[in-house]
């Protein structure tokens, strides 16, 4: 089986703000483990990005989290040369960055990486259509596809009914749509976003959230998000990397990072967490106590509920979809009588199910309602295990601290 390529790769990757002999020496002092304050104050340059290496494959949505200052922002730049970096090595698709000259770089920009900024960056005289279609303008795309394509991305973002007003005429997060669609117009393979809802008021940056959620669930691009904001990043990250100071500190999913903080700047970070929003069904997840069939003795599977302190079972087919649950009582009469199998019409419907990614804010609600632990099901409603009551409860109340 082949092993899929990384989109991104970064090696080494170092940036010093300064010139000339200052710049050289603030390397060499990093280079010898001297920290970014020393290193200012002795040579006056600036070490924003300090070593960092990391992969974001295909169809990754990868975040890099950090503080005011940690150096997310320089990173993000360093990832389509706005930026040039003072050592380390970059691969796009496995080119390297460092080899193109200007045209190739410009190519690289128009066609294979899209960027979506703080601030909007929309020109204020050109309409809402025409903002989304720049790209594919400075491109020379037809004129046919280009407008084809400009009203698939403004349906997208759900701005079809607004693309004849002008930027100055929409709201913020009217704006930022805007600037979503012009990235997903460019229809490139790698979209950076630079802390694109930090400007947007509570209400209007979850909706933004929930429309990247969901137009990545559809079209699996390669995005780098950059954001200070800690749930924000547990939210939207299939992984998350960690700066501070310009250094990578972790790089994980976001249950991973909550349940194995690197050192105590992460846990102390990642402790006020809402883990009711990060952590789903699938981190708490375990195998079922008993799983019967309806061909199964009655008399056994009491035998067995009774070993496992249960009230009831759940009852699949051979390809262990749920046909509902067996309970203590009827095996009871049932093993009384020596029936010997498990009868359709004794199954009962006291029980509830859900999809593996579904948060745990909404499973709360859902667990110890029921004879049996709420199911996890995929799509084919097949069986992938239980959600106990105490493994929420018990989730919910690990703490990040020693």
């Amino acid at each position: 089986m082949t092993e899929t390529a990384p989109m991104i790769r970064c090696d080494g990757l170092t940036k010093v703000f300064g010139s000339g002999p200052a710049a050289d020496e603030a390397l060499a002092m990093a280079r010898d483990g001297a920290d970014r304050g020393d290193i200012q104050q002795r040579t006056g340059a600036t070490l924003a990005v300090h070593d960092v290496s990391f992969e974001v494959m295909p169809g990754e949505l990868f975040v890099v989290m950090g503080l005011s200052g940690s150096g997310k922002s320089t990173l993000v730049r360093l990832l389509n040369r706005l930026v040039e970096p003072s050592e380390g090595s970059i691969r796009i698709d496995g080119r390297e960055l460092g080899s193109l000259g200007d045209a190739d770089l410009r190519e690289l920009r128009n066609r294979r990486m899209s960027m979506v900024f703080q601030h909007f960056a929309l020109l204020p005289h050109r309409t809402v259509r025409q903002n989304v279609e720049y790209g594919l303008q400075i491109r020379g795309v037809p004129d046919a596809e280009r407008h084809d394509q400009g009203e698939w991305a403004l349906e997208q973002v759900g701005l079809a009914d607004r693309a004849d007003a002008y930027p100055g005429q929409l709201s913020g997060g009217m704006q930022q749509r805007v600037g979503l669609g012009r990235a997903l117009a460019s229809d490139t393979d790698v979209l950076l976003m630079d802390e694109p809802y930090s400007a947007l008021d509570p209400l209007i940056r979850r909706d933004m959230q929930a429309l990247l959620t969901r137009l990545q669930a559809e079209l699996h691009k390669t995005i780098v998000f950059i954001t200070h904001d800690l749930n924000e990043a547990m939210l939207l990250g299939d992984r998350i990397l960690l700066l501070k100071d310009g250094e990578l500190v972790q790089v994980g999913t976001a249950p991973e990072i909550l349940a194995r903080p690197a050192d105590d700047y992460v846990a102390d970070f990642v402790s006020d967490v809402d883990r009711t929003r990060v952590l789903t069904a699938a981190d708490v997840l375990q195998k079922p106590r008993v799983v019967v069939r309806l061909d199964d003795l009655p008399a056994d599977v009491l035998r067995l509920l009774g070993e496992s302190e249960a009230n009831g079972a759940y009852v699949v087919d051979d390809e262990r979809r749920v046909l509902g649950v067996v309970g203590d009582e009827w095996l009871g009469h049932a093993a009384r009588r020596g029936v010997p199998s498990i009868a359709a019409d004794a199954l009962s419907s006291d029980f509830l199910t859900t999809e593996s990614d579904r948060p745990l804010i909404d499973l709360v609600h859902l667990v110890g309602k029921h004879s049996v632990p709420l199911a996890v099901v995929d799509d084919e409603h097949r069986l992938m295990g239980v959600v106990p009551r105490a493994a929420v409860l018990a989730s919910l109340a690990t703490t990040n601290r020693s």
